[in-house]
């Protein structure tokens, strides 16, 4: 009998010194992270950029590998992350919001807030409204006036539907009192961006940081930003508040990094505390102000507020529209 508890008692108290062993090696091989859009758009741009310091000794000591998964406006690769994932520590994905969150208040998705355990917000990138650099639009007053005299008959697109494009389109036919035709782009905001520069659209909604790159290209016009305040990186551009339109900023995009449900605590305390320490690296700073992406950290006890706060404001703004 004595035996038998001895042998017991030295099970019990295996599990535990593994499980601390594993978290305090954790990670001791490459991490995946995967982007629910396609390569060039603003998310990956970021993503490369915000990870690019994962290996040094001073953050996670290993490399992470950016894998993409577009499709449906990010519904793709957010389902597959969301049922499929493994929940080692070594599948982590960015999160884009209100994106995820709409498109789980609004149905027919496997994912919703709760799907996932958010490890640290990086950037805070805000809608804008963009025309071809020889489009005879400029100001939000000319794109309202000519859709008014052209019911349904002004295409513009975004990178999917509900997502913070299709939300900033959404809050502007309600504020203008006009109706748009929205055209979400199978290729998410790069596609979108490109089909604005080739004249397959009148105009678009897009990204901020897509959009800045594209007017230092010359290849766009920035008519307007979907945010309470101007932004830093385009001083010039009034918002829609400004142009007298009723827009708050429901549509800023925040992206950040996140772990599927499940993962263990200590590898979630463990990243929660590392990654923010990234994504303050100079040299990720540096890198992102040359690709104008606006950075916005926050930690994972922010990043839980921010969600919380999102979630609510979004179900009365669908709700309404």
């Amino acid at each position: 009998m004595k035996k038998l508890l001895a042998a017991a008692l030295a099970l019990a108290t295996v599990p535990a010194v593994t499980l601390a062993d594993a978290h305090g090696s954790y990670p001791d091989r490459p991490i995946m992270l995967m982007i629910s859009y396609g390569a060039g758009g603003a998310t990956d741009f970021q993503a490369r950029i915000v990870t690019m310091t994962a290996g040094n000794e001073d953050a996670l000591g290993m490399p992470i590998a950016i894998i993409n998964k577009p499709g449906a406006g990010g519904r793709v690769g957010w389902n597959w992350f969301a049922t499929q994932a493994e929940t080692d520590g070594y599948t982590l994905a960015a999160y884009n919001i209100p994106h995820f969150i709409a498109q789980s208040i609004k149905g027919g998705v496997e994912y919703s807030a709760d799907s996932f355990e958010p490890i640290a917000n990086w950037g805070a990138d805000p809608a804008v409204f963009v025309v071809a650099a020889d489009s005879p639009f400029n100001s939000m007053t000319d794109v309202v006036e000519w859709a008014k005299a052209n019911p349904g008959k002004l295409t513009f697109s975004g990178a999917g539907l509900f997502v913070g494009h299709h939300i900033a389109a959404l809050q502007l036919e309600k504020a203008s009192g006009v109706q748009l035709a929205y055209i979400p782009n199978s290729k998410g905001g790069a596609g979108a961006m490109k089909a604005v520069i080739a004249g397959e659209v009148m105009g678009g909604v897009n990204n901020l940081s897509d959009a800045f790159r594209a007017r230092e290209a010359g290849t766009v016009k920035i008519l307007g930003v979907f945010d309470l305040e101007r932004n830093d990186f385009l001083p010039d551009v009034p918002t829609l508040v400004e142009q007298g339109f009723d827009v708050d900023n429901s549509s800023v995009n925040f992206r950040g990094i996140m772990v599927p449900k499940g993962t263990p605590q200590g590898i979630i305390d463990k990243l929660s505390e590392i990654v923010p320490t990234m994504f303050e690296n100079g040299r990720v700073q540096g890198k992102m102000k040359a690709g104008g992406s606006p950075m916005h950290i926050m930690t994972r006890e922010e990043v839980q507020a921010m969600w919380a706060a999102r979630q609510s404001a979004l179900a009365e703004l669908l709700a309404g529209l």
